[in-house]
């Protein structure tokens, strides 16, 4: 519905968003967004937050980049070493939060501004400047992008391969959550880990296992951002990770775990892609994008409440 709505009213006042290439913009948006809400929805479904989702898509493409530059390796060499990192970035937030038992939000908001001060001082060190250095002219980087960053058409109309991607993960999460034991586990970890374990359910290595997702999805992305532009910004990904989780929670993912669907994660990142080139093409004021995303957060967590209050009655 929230979808249906956000549509229709960008369609009505902004002229540009009704033509094909428009709208392959927007999926092109939400498919960024996207990749990211999945990995980010499991883990919430789960019953926990990554808040270092977004700088680590950074820090895996800064890897990336300058392992590859630096050791003159061909660049697909320096993305496997880069998603080596990223899985253990994400396997040591999921041990922290097991081992501790503190919540998430503290372990990773701590590896967040870990990794945001490191983004930008490892890369000044190596580089001398803030941003990865250019790898377009490196081995491998023709076949990189064409898995990572290429595009294709469909009836005149550019098509990005990330969205065949997005789609891709959407479908794979949602048979795990609903066809696969691990998909149980999930449900049961985030909804009552004690009880959980009472009947076998692996928990602990349950949530490392999502918190590992997470940092695949972000390497994922990473390499889509270094395959796309060449180079990455060190200072880049600040706030994206309320982004992944706002189009998550958006999608009916509760804050508590043990409910919500990667497809409803889908939903929730489509309609914040909407948002985002609906402002431009509408030729509103861009800060405002913000504060649709807060609006419509608000909204939807209000009704998903009442949803699942009226299906529990029932």
């Amino acid at each position: 519905m929230g979808a249906i709505a956000v549509f229709l009213l960008f369609f009505a006042v902004a002229t540009p968003f009704r033509e094909l290439d428009s709208l392959s913009t927007v999926a092109y948006a939400s498919s960024t967004i996207g990749i990211m809400a999945v990995g980010v929805s499991l883990l919430m479904i789960g019953g926990e937050f990554d808040l270092s989702a977004g700088v680590g898509v950074i820090t895996s493409a800064l890897a990336a980049g300058m392992f590859a530059y630096e050791l003159s390796l061909n660049v697909w060499v320096g993305a496997a070493l880069a998603l080596v990192l990223s899985l253990t970035i994400g396997f040591l937030n999921g041990y922290l939060v097991v081992k501790t038992k503190l919540p998430s939000f503290l372990i990773t908001l701590s590896t967040f501004l870990m990794l945001q001060g490191l983004n930008l001082a490892v890369t000044r060190w190596v580089t001398g400047s803030v941003a990865s250095p250019p790898i377009s002219d490196m081995a491998g980087f023709g076949s990189a992008s064409k898995v990572f960053a290429s595009s294709f058409t469909v009836a005149g109309v550019g098509v990005q391969l990330t969205v065949v991607w997005w789609i891709a993960f959407i479908a794979l999460a949602t048979w795990v959550l609903l066809r696969t034991k691990v998909g149980n586990w999930i449900y049961a970890a985030g909804g009552n880990a004690e009880a959980a374990r009472a009947v076998g359910v692996p928990v602990n290595a349950t949530k490392i296992g999502l918190f590992m997702t997470v940092g695949f999805m972000a390497w994922f992305v990473g390499m889509h951002n270094l395959f796309r532009f060449n180079t990455v910004q060190s200072g880049e990904g600040v706030g994206q990770e309320l982004i992944y989780i706002a189009a998550a929670v958006i999608g009916g993912c509760a804050l508590m775990g043990g409910w919500g669907t990667a497809i409803g994660a889908a939903i929730g990142a489509l309609i914040l892609g909407m948002a985002q080139q609906g402002v431009v093409y509408a030729g509103w004021n861009p800060d405002l994008f913000m504060f649709f995303i807060g609006a419509t957060l608000l909204i939807a967590v209000v009704l998903n409440l009442w949803v699942r209050l009226r299906a529990q009655r029932r």
